[in-house]
């Protein structure tokens, strides 16, 4: 078998590829800017110095014209190369510059040129215009090739015009300065190209790094695969941009959340509202997996920070994995509740057994009577106060093992909870935490008692346990809610330090609290605010759970009765799941 040859790393696009593109692209922008400003600024330069040319030779002529001894010699004599006329006419063209300066009569006739086999001929372009009395400022040719010209009307004393005065100026020696300012255009021009160029290195190094060398066609496709990827997935996604604004939704955030792309560029706020959601997705409360209800919907939201500043945030539906989780509460409830149920069943089942065999039947019938009594006293006591079945079977079994121990459990007088939990399981913990930790501290003492009050006001929940045990120091009233803060000994401390932390990490959780204070005649009384706890009576689609059952007593030994028939027929649990609250959540003080 030929060896297998090495994978090749995968690598979209060429190398540099976006570097070099961009970096041609831009210098191309530099050097298109660059000769468009040099001839932008060439265009005007050259019609700028036509005029000069033009009004230099405009003012020559007015200088010559102005002078009254060329009028009178023009009048006194006659056209010749040696006249005084000529020879004024050379001076002023030389002392000027001008390639030449004609003077002529009425008839157009040159009483001076450069070139003196011209004197006494005719003028080769049109004076009509300056013999008219115009002054005239042109670019023309003549007999001695093309120049700027000024022509003005040449008068006598008396303002008559007797003439005309001609002056140019050689044109090459106007496109000489055209020329000679070229070369400094073409520097400044290379200078900008050169800072264009630097410029353009510097961008595209940067689009380089960020781009991490793909190509355009590469980043194209991965905007369409994170597209396909944002609004295919079924968890809901937001991002913020570092002032809070929404800058991406897909689908299932907006109908998670029940909004519309309307809300990109706006605040949380705005597009939100106030409540819990806005302030997880915010940031303003922190944690993983926090719960939040969005309308009908009981959400678990996660926030993640970016570099720039901003945030992503998941949505996670959790409405039905929620209703699918309090039926298998229900059910686990249910078994542990029989297995429980069918211990204490068969000790009754003795005792009846045993008054039978003795003939004691009167007292086999007054024990049937309390059994039953007992059973129905307290199971009715919690079941009508609180109508969440896996909390009614906490509470119920709870009964149970204080009557055990010598400890009155009841529920307090005020206790109405509808059965409208958003997150059950969390409540389950916190009640079978406090009450387990209350259970311990009155251990031991005379008239032991515990109570639980627990009511709703609007969706907030409000727990709140008391004890008649030694209470809680003020120093330690929030040491005891820290993780493995425990008053047992080792090694059972490996085991414990952990309830009232769980507590308050479920309370925080659900955006609420979780406190210590004294209670009214002594002991400690935790109280626990859950906002946002229950969830409007159509959001919850209950199972049919059955009515649990347990007898309390407030002293003595702890009997049970058959279970009561729930709403579906089925006898009910009396304990709560054995995986809502294990030894190790249990916090001792």
């Amino acid at each position: 078998m030929s060896p297998t040859p090495p994978a090749r790393r995968l690598r979209l696009g060429m190398p540099r590829r976006v570097f070099s593109q961009v970096l041609l692209m831009q210098v191309a922008i530099a050097a298109g800017v660059a000769v468009l400003a040099t001839g932008l600024f060439l265009a005007p330069l050259s019609e700028q110095l036509d005029d000069q040319a033009m009004r230099r030779a405009l003012a020559i002529a007015q200088t010559t014209a102005a002078q009254p001894q060329i009028a009178e010699d023009l009048l006194s004599s006659k056209p010749s190369v040696n006249g005084p006329v000529q020879i004024e006419a050379e001076r002023i063209r030389k002392a000027s510059g001008a390639e030449y300066v004609v003077v002529m009569d009425t008839h157009g006739v040159r009483w001076s040129h450069t070139d003196p086999a011209e004197i006494g001929g005719t003028v080769s372009t049109d004076p009509r215009r300056a013999l008219a009395g115009n002054e005239v400022m042109e670019i023309d040719s003549g007999t001695l090739g093309r120049s700027a010209r000024g022509k003005v009307p040449l008068r006598d004393g008396d303002g008559k015009i007797v003439g005309a005065v001609s002056v140019g100026i050689e044109y090459d020696s106007v496109r000489a300065r055209l020329i000679h300012a070229i070369p400094g255009l073409l520097a400044y021009a290379g200078g900008a190209m050169a800072v264009g160029a630097l410029a353009a290195y510097v961008i595209s190094r940067r689009v380089h790094r960020q781009t991490r060398d793909l190509a355009f066609s590469d980043i194209a496709g991965l905007l369409a695969e994170r597209e396909a990827m944002l609004h295919g997935i079924r968890e809901g996604v937001v991002a913020l941009d570092r002032a809070g604004r929404v800058r991406l939704l897909n689908d299932e955030a907006q109908r998670l959340l029940g909004i519309g792309d309307e809300v990109v560029g706006r605040s949380l706020d705005d597009a939100l509202g106030a409540g819990r959601t806005t302030d997880v997705l915010a940031g303003r409360v922190t944690g993983t997996d926090l719960l939040t209800v969005r309308g009908q919907r009981v959400l678990v939201t996660n926030r993640m920070p970016t570099d720039d500043g901003g945030a992503v945030a998941t949505l996670r539906d959790r409405t039905e994995l929620e209703q699918l989780g309090r039926e298998l509460d229900s059910t686990r409830g249910l078994i542990d509740a029989l297995r429980a149920q069918d211990h204490e069943h068969a000790n009754r089942m003795h005792t009846l057994l045993g008054l039978l065999e003795l003939e004691m039947f009167d007292e086999a019938v007054e024990f049937v009577g309390e059994v039953v009594g007992d059973h129905r006293a307290t199971a009715e006591q919690v079941t009508e106060k609180i109508h969440d079945p896996l909390l009614a079977a906490v509470l119920v079994g709870k009964a149970t093992v204080a009557a055990e121990r010598g400890v009155a459990l009841s529920v307090a007088g005020g206790t109405m909870l509808p059965d409208r939990l958003i997150d059950p399981r969390g409540l389950v913990t916190i009640v079978g935490n406090l009450v387990d930790n209350a259970l311990d501290a009155v251990a031991g003492t005379p008239h032991a008692r515990v109570e639980v009050d627990l009511r709703a006001e609007g969706r907030t929940a409000i727990l709140r346990v008391r004890d008649t045990g030694p209470g809680v120091p003020p120093d330690k009233r929030e040491l005891i809610f820290t993780d493995g803060w425990s008053t047992k000994t080792p090694p059972a401390h490996r085991e414990r330090g952990i309830g009232l932390s769980l507590v308050r990490r479920l309370a925080e959780r659900q955006g609420g609290s979780a406190r210590v204070a004294e209670a009214e005649g002594g002991g400690a009384e935790f109280t626990v605010v859950l906002p946002d706890a229950l969830a409007e009576p159509e959001l919850v689609t209950r199972p049919s759970v059955p009515t649990l059952t347990s007898t309390a007593p407030d002293h003595g030994p702890a009997r049970h009765d058959e279970p009561r028939t729930g709403r579906d027929g089925r006898p009910g649990p009396e304990q709560e799941p054995e995986a809502a609250i294990t030894a190790a959540e249990k916090e001792s003080r």
